[in-house]
Formats: C-alpha cells, structure tokens, sequence
C-alpha cells in the first residue's frame, strides 16, 4: 500500500486529489492540509511514502516545505511530487533543487497524476511534457555548474553514460537494452550513480546531468 500526503490550499482540489486517489486499490491518502507546515507536520507524523506538495500556498509555500521534508533524516523514504497550476515557471528549478522527485500540472490527466505517484514511489523522475521542455531550454543559456562538473568526475566512464541515459527518460530496463547489459547490472550502476552524486532520486541525477553539460539540449533532441 502507498501512503500519501496531499497539500493544497484549495479545499476543492483536495477533494478532488483525494477521491481520484482512494479509489485505487493500492493508495491510502494518510493526511491532507492547506499549508507548507502541516505537510511538513504531516510527513513527520505519518512518514508517508508520497507527499503531493502544491507550490504555492500562503505562509510557508511548497518549495520551502519540501526542503525541510527533504533535510529531514527520518523522512528519508519520503518524495515529494509538487503540484501547479503553471506548467511553465520558476519554480521548476527551485523545486527540484528543493528535492521534489516529480513536477505535475493540475490539469493533467487523472492517469499521469496516478502515474506519478507510483514513479515516486520507485525512486523514479517524473515531469510534465511541457515542464521538460523548459527546463532543457534553460539549461541551454547557463554555463555548466562547476560543483556539478566536479561530481562528474567521480563516475566511471559507464556510470556517466548511465546517467546520461537516465536524463534522457530511460528506465532501468530500456537501459539495460540500450548498454546491453542485465537490469540489475542497469539498475545497479543507477544507485551507484546516484550514491556518488549525492543525489536523493533519479530526478536530482536529471538535474546534475543538465548542470555539469553531461547532457545538453543538442544531444537530446
């Protein structure tokens, strides 16, 4: 059974979150609040496995709140999805770097918000169509991030190609096809990856893979 947490100031979109979610079999919606604090209360009582977070919220916003979700040791089987209205905006990136592993729009279908949840679950990333684009179009106007680089450094050759194939939306499977390799040896090489780098989940190995110029918007297309 999956945990969930949901977080929105809008009473109607809770309800509405929440009846799409509890009537799955395998999702049990554990608390709900309108605030950054009572996700952050409501992750530290119930250690869920999923928080949907909104971005927006009066006082403490969704940002900050998964920060603190994120810094917290005994939350470390936690992720938090951010909820918005806006598909395109600045807090894409400051949500990521925050620790969200996933970024949906409201509107998105019922499915891919289900989806979603499940991909947090299994440690994987998992972005908007449309919020992708962006965030490919604006690493293509930053140098890469020195520190990024620095963590480059510390893979191996196959580790960075690994990488690489994760920032692409590969799962495990596809790249054990890819590197003709078994989906252990894949998945194995993604947590070693990811242990070297510091990175909570495979939407924070995304982001340094764009930040060091691993991968670039070019050898995406």
């Amino acid at each position: 059974m999956t945990t969930v947490v949901l977080v929105d100031d809008q009473p109607l979109i809770r309800s509405g979150i929440r009846a799409l979610l509890e009537a799955e079999d395998d999702i049990d919606v554990v608390g709900e609040g309108g605030t950054g604090h009572d996700g952050v209360d409501l992750a530290r009582e119930h250690r869920p496995d999923v928080v949907l977070m909104d971005v927006q919220m009066p006082g403490l916003d969704g940002i900050e709140a998964t920060r603190r979700i994120v810094a917290d040791d005994a939350l470390a089987g936690t992720h938090v999805v951010m909820l918005t209205n806006y598909g395109v905006d600045e807090y894409v990136f400051s949500a990521l770097r925050a620790g969200a592993s996933g970024f949906v729009v409201k509107d998105t279908e019922p499915a891919d918000l289900l989806a979603a949840v499940r991909a947090a679950v299994r440690g994987d990333a998992l972005l908007s169509p449309g919020i992708t684009r962006r965030l490919i179009s604006e690493f293509v106007a930053r140098p890469p991030d020195a520190l990024a680089v620095a963590g480059l450094e510390l893979l191996t050759p196959r580790e960075r190609e690994v990488v690489a194939l994760v920032a692409h939306g590969l799962s495990n499977d596809e790249i054990a096809e890819r590197m003709v390799l078994s989906p252990l040896t894949a998945k194995t090489h993604v947590s070693r990856a990811m242990t070297k780098l510091g990175a909570r989940d495979r939407a924070q190995l995304v982001v340094l893979a764009y930040e060091s110029g691993l991968v670039t918007p070019r050898a995406s297309s």
